[in-house]
């Protein structure tokens, strides 16, 4: 009888590419099933649509009324397009998109008079029950009510059948239950401060928006071999599993050919985030076999991390129809690169201007100093706050393994850069002289090229690097909200720049300095301050662990130990003095991660023990037996000439004992230390624990296991192997 895998490497073996429909050119169904803005000038009202779009634009509450226009619209629209039901859709703490799905149909009370109906009752507000979801203690078990509040900044959307209505998630008292509610408020935190800022150089910037590009990298498995491993299914990666002989190392995947399957699926896949809005522009194979990426062109931050967040849904339900598995985990298999999800930000005014963007002229140069510099003093300030915005358990396995930035954080911004700063840092301090004045705008401030913009070397090893005309978060794991690590960058940011015009204006007034001159004192100390982050050499060499910890720099290797900076009272102050999350909201989201943290790994455990002894140790065993046969014919045959005759044999069953008593053993004990630590009370000292004692007998067991795949009959092994899985046919 075949085993589950040889049926399902049978299943995968005639495998065809799904036919894809072909759609109009992109431009033409780009946002087709998207409540955007040429969707809203047909369906609206005047009124209604000059009250959202001020809504939008600067804040500005939306009256129930209106709203009911509003909703009648977006429901004759939504019917239209042959759409049945209506959700709320938003993000709670569970990392994943949630929805709760309500027919336009109604009756009256005898079941009579049917007919669609959608009201501004039902497109402000929702009722969701708060106390499923992770909340962090702010609700009891018995205290259900939670609200879903509609976001008008982010546009409606179609899926399927049904309407979805972006929104926030909070609690009946008012705390927020989800990653949407800080992240909006860390953006208003951050357009109000860098727009004061911005109106030293121009008077007429009104706005500033953050913007974000994510660059999603991914892999895709068949369904058939996926579903044919227990880890997979249930953990997201292999928690074992031999190497292949070939893997990565010919680099031949890299931006190779697109295998077809997988072309068909990322043409698919483009459709559908054509018709959503989600403005995807590149894809190419990545470094490890079997991986790829997908990018879109930036949007405003709020947007983007919906269209993020759709994405990662959207990937799992395309694949489905190519019979692929997406893996988003940041390490689904050991020996081969990971997977992040790079954030790059900027910030633009609404006159046109990317603030991270060099110009042509000294006083547009000196603007793009100031946001830079003031990004840098930012993260100096916070490193240890950004490393926590990262932190995941899946993450871990990522941060520093040779394929992704270290823990340590660091900012590298190229070698012409850093001799700019070195320089404008050299120049005196206090009241600038004529001389001084002029060498600064030439020599100076008049550096920096227009060609910048790709005038910086890429730096794989920089968690945060300056990529020519913005930052780039590359130390951002796959399966992340994007809104946990904005809403962090976003409000640092939000909190310099306060800092920055509160020094600059003491100087203007009390120093009698102009506005120029003030502006480069002040940036001058930032650099000498922030000497310590900037960082353009090999990040993952033990040369700059040591060098990192001279310069003060933290280096939190596991999740644990990274999200005590998140309720340290220095974050605690920042997040409460921008109004962006109160110390009840913010101490909520340190539990939910870290039990998050502790209930991966104890799936995890769970799943590798199950795996091991439920699977490995049988067929090692019943291998053993066939040797063990195959010995005693032997000595049947050649009497006691045997011994020699059968010493690889007898050897290789010594083997195999050898590595099934340790998956015994390790298991044991590694049982032993999660019934320890679930006893635990602390879910501090817990997540320690599993982390600390649990999680090393992880690759211990593995170890034992990977060894016995590489002993045991091919034809016996019963789990899917990598080199069956990591190179699509």
């Amino acid at each position: 009888m075949a085993t589950l895998r040889f049926r399902a490497l049978s299943e995968t073996s005639n495998r065809k590419p799904v036919h894809v429909e072909k759609l109009d050119r992109k431009s033409e169904i780009f946002g087709a099933n998207v409540f955007n803005d040429k969707t809203m000038r047909q369906f609206l009202t005047s009124d209604a649509y000059k009250a959202v779009k001020a809504s939008i634009q600067f804040g500005t509450k939306i009256d129930r009324n209106i709203a009911e226009h509003v909703a009648m619209g977006m429901k004759e629209w939504a019917l239209s397009k042959g759409v049945t039901h209506y959700t709320h859709w938003f993000q709670p703490l569970t990392g994943a998109t949630a929805e709760k799905h309500d027919a336009f149909f109604e009756t009256s009370f005898d079941g009579s008079d049917p007919v669609e109906k959608f009201g501004g009752d039902q497109l402000a507000q929702q009722e969701p029950d708060a106390s499923s979801f992770p909340n962090g203690g702010i609700r009891n078990t018995f205290e259900a009510r939670g609200y879903t509040a509609w976001d008008p900044t982010s546009p409606a959307f179609i899926f399927g059948t049904t309407l979805c209505i972006p929104t926030v998630f909070v609690s009946y008292t008012g705390e927020a239950l989800d990653y949407k509610t800080p992240l909006l408020r860390a953006l208003h935190s951050v357009d109000e401060a860098a727009t004061a800022v911005a109106k030293y150089f121009d008077k007429n910037v009104k706005k500033v928006t953050p913007t974000l590009g994510w660059e999603q990298e991914y892999f895709l498995v068949d369904k058939a071999l996926a579903t044919a491993r227990p880890d997979i299914t249930l953990t997201g990666r292999t928690l074992l599993g031999h190497s292949s002989a070939k893997g990565q190392q010919l680099d031949d995947h890299y931006f190779g050919s697109i295998p077809s399957r997988v072309l068909n699926y990322m043409r698919d896949l483009e459709n559908e985030c054509m018709l959503l809005g989600i403005p995807v522009k590149t894809r190419h194979n990545e470094v490890a076999p079997n991986q790829f990426e997908l990018a879109p062109i930036f949007e405003e931050t709020n947007l983007a991390v919906d269209h993020n967040s759709l994405l990662m849904d959207v990937m799992g339900k395309i694949a489905e129809r190519h019979d692929f598995k997406v893996l988003l985990h940041e390490k689904p298999f050991a020996g081969v690169n990971g997977s992040g999800k790079h954030n790059n930000w900027s910030l633009a005014t609404d006159t046109g201007v990317n603030l991270l963007s060099p110009g042509k002229t000294p006083m547009s140069n000196l603007q793009f100093l100031t946001f830079f510099v003031n990004a840098i003093k930012a993260v100096n300030e916070n490193e240890e706050l950004m490393r926590a915005s990262i932190a995941s358990a899946s993450n871990d396995h990522r941060l520093g393994a040779n394929e992704a930035p270290p823990a340590i954080i660091s900012v590298f911004i190229g070698d012409q850069l850093s001799k700019v700063l070195e320089e404008l840092e050299g120049v005196s301090k206090g009241k600038l002289s004529p001389q001084e004045k002029t060498d600064l705008k030439l020599n100076v401030v008049g550096k920096i090229p227009d060609v910048l913009l790709d005038n910086t070397d890429r730096n794989r090893t920089s968690p945060f690097a300056f990529t020519g005309n913005k930052f780039e978060f590359r130390a951002v794991g796959s399966t992340a909200n994007c809104a946990n690590p904005m809403t962090t960058l976003n409000a640092i940011v939000a909190k310099q720049l306060r800092e920055f015009k509160k020094e600059v204006d003491t100087l203007i007034k009390k120093k009698d300095l102009k506005k120029d001159e003030a502006i480069f004192n002040v940036l001058r100390e930032y650099i000498k301050q922030s000497r310590n982050i900037l960082f353009e050499g090999d990040g993952y060499s033990e040369a700059w662990e040591k060098e990192a910890k001279k310069r003060g720099l933290s280096n939190n290797k596991t999740t644990p130990s990274a999200l005590k900076a998140k309720v340290s009272k220095k974050s605690l102050d920042l997040f409460e003095e921008l109004g962006i999350m109160n110390k009840v909201e913010v101490e909520a989201r340190y539990e939910i991660e870290l039990e998050e943290y502790v209930k991966k790994i104890q799936i995890e455990g769970r799943v590798l023990g199950d795996i091991a002894r439920n699977h490995v140790i049988p067929t090692a065993i019943k291998y053993q037996n066939t040797l063990i046969k195959n010995v005693k014919g032997l000595k049947e045959i050649f009497g006691k000439d045997f011994e020699v005759i059968a010493k690889e044999q007898i050897n290789l069953i010594k083997e195999i004992s050898g590595h099934i008593e340790g998956i015994n053993s390790k298991t044991e004990a590694m049982i032993e230390e999660r019934k320890k630590a679930n006893k635990i009370s602390s879910i501090e000292k817990m997540a320690d624990a599993y982390c600390d004692k649990v999680k090393p007998y992880f690759e211990q067991i593995r170890y034992h296991a990977d060894k016995l795949e590489l002993l045991v009959d091919d034809e016996m092994w019963t789990l899917v192997k990598y080199r069956e899985m990591l190179f699509v046919r």
